[in-house]
């Protein structure tokens, strides 16, 4: 395919955002407004048949035993540590290239958060250093591994699942990014005893508002989950332990119903996106070896879904600063890794310590990723990039 740059450009092309989620609201407003309009009727504001039919719903999808509404993707981290039976002072390994609530989750358990490298090609959390860490400190506490399936691309569960079986530590999910993702033909949500996902305005299945979901393998993990979300209360005004208001609203619960039946379409075009970018930066010359620019690895058992499309950049904020000029939006994620946080230098760590993920802190930028993103648009982002690199 020869990419033709004269030809990429689009005079009606005036701004392309990283997220539009107004395009998305068009196409299924009526649904969205009589949703909520059911939930006012009812006068049920929080939990209620709206959540327990998007729990089942959801449940479906992934393939797991039951799910749990919540406040959160944050929310949801934390149910998952604790119904694993994470207590204070144990430890649970995890990527140190991912958002905060992976990590500080953690520590909300009264847990230690143990923060390892990445794999160069994907960026997730990597399994032979999993491993090597849980050889090498035989006496630790680490009671759960947390993988992170960065982007919407699973990790590599094959090995995770290894691990877990030889040293019988729990798996979750950390699928806060990656619903409707799979590896070998199973569902994210699915793959481990339970996994966290987000609802946040800017994920694939997203709220108006915030909202989460915690999927689990386990019934009676189910149950424990449901039971922390709201103050540790198995029945009303009656406390077997100390939980947290962790409950979902009901007018998300009816929207994410109204959005999860766009999902796997809104995936597939996310999908097919991410194949249009590959070709145009092959065809550019921007995506081989020598290129000023790579793109992610992909792995052949994983089904990506594309929350992010990610390319690592030489000169990255020139290019950012470039993009912006031409009103393309970009975003980083993320700048610094969990290890280097300033809230977390009691694990005493320093620069230089995790290379994989210091590096790709300096290196990855998103661009534009939305199902209702054109060729045209991805055709000027790609013409954007090939003509900051061009002036070098």
């Amino acid at each position: 395919m020869r990419f033709d740059r004269a030809s990429s450009r689009t005079a009606s092309i005036e701004k392309i955002p990283l997220l539009d989620l107004h395009r998305q609201y068009q196409s299924i407003r009526e649904e969205v407004l009589a949703a909520i309009t059911r939930v006012c009727d009812s006068q049920i504001f929080i939990l209620g048949p709206e959540v327990e039919a998007l729990e089942r719903e959801i449940a479906a999808m992934t393939g797991a035993a039951a799910a749990v509404g919540c406040a959160s993707g944050t929310e949801a981290l934390w149910l998952a540590i604790v119904a694993a039976g994470v207590k204070p002072g144990d430890a649970v390994i995890t990527s140190a290239f991912s958002f905060f609530a992976s990590a500080s989750a953690i520590v909300r358990a009264g847990a230690t958060p143990v923060l390892l490298d990445v794999e160069p090609g994907t960026l997730n959390l990597d399994a032979d250093k999993t491993e090597q860490h849980l050889r090498a400190h035989p006496s630790a506490k680490v009671r759960a591994i947390l993988p992170v399936h960065l982007y919407g691309q699973c990790a590599d569960m094959d090995a995770f699942a290894r691990i877990s079986a030889e040293f019988n530590v729990p798996l979750i999910e950390d699928a806060a990014q990656a619903i409707g993702a799979e590896w070998r033909g199973r569902r994210a949500g699915s793959l481990g005893l339970a996994a966290a996902f987000s609802f946040y305005p800017t994920k694939n299945l997203s709220a108006y508002g915030e909202a989460g979901i915690v999927t689990t393998t386990d019934p009676g993990a189910a149950q424990h989950m449901r039971q922390l979300r709201n103050h540790g209360s198995p029945r009303r005004y009656y406390h077997d332990e100390f939980g947290w208001n962790g409950r979902m609203d009901a007018i998300q619960g009816a929207v994410l119903r109204v959005k999860l039946a766009h999902i796997e379409e809104w995936n597939r075009k996310r999908r097919s996106h991410a194949d249009a970018y590959d070709r145009l930066f092959a065809a550019a010359g921007l995506s081989g070896d020598q290129a000023p620019m790579q793109l992610l690895a992909r792995t052949a058992q994983a089904q990506h879904v594309f929350h992010q499309y990610v390319i690592r950049a030489q000169r990255r904020e020139e290019l950012r600063k470039f993009l912006a000029e031409r009103n393309i939006g970009s975003e980083v994620y993320y700048p610094l890794p969990l290890h280097l946080q300033p809230v977390f230098s009691y694990l005493r760590m320093k620069a230089g310590d995790l290379p994989v993920a210091e590096r790709a802190a300096g290196e990855v930028l998103a661009l534009p990723m939305f199902p209702e993103l054109t060729e045209a648009e991805i055709g000027w982002v790609v013409t954007s990039i090939a003509d900051f690199y061009s002036s070098f």
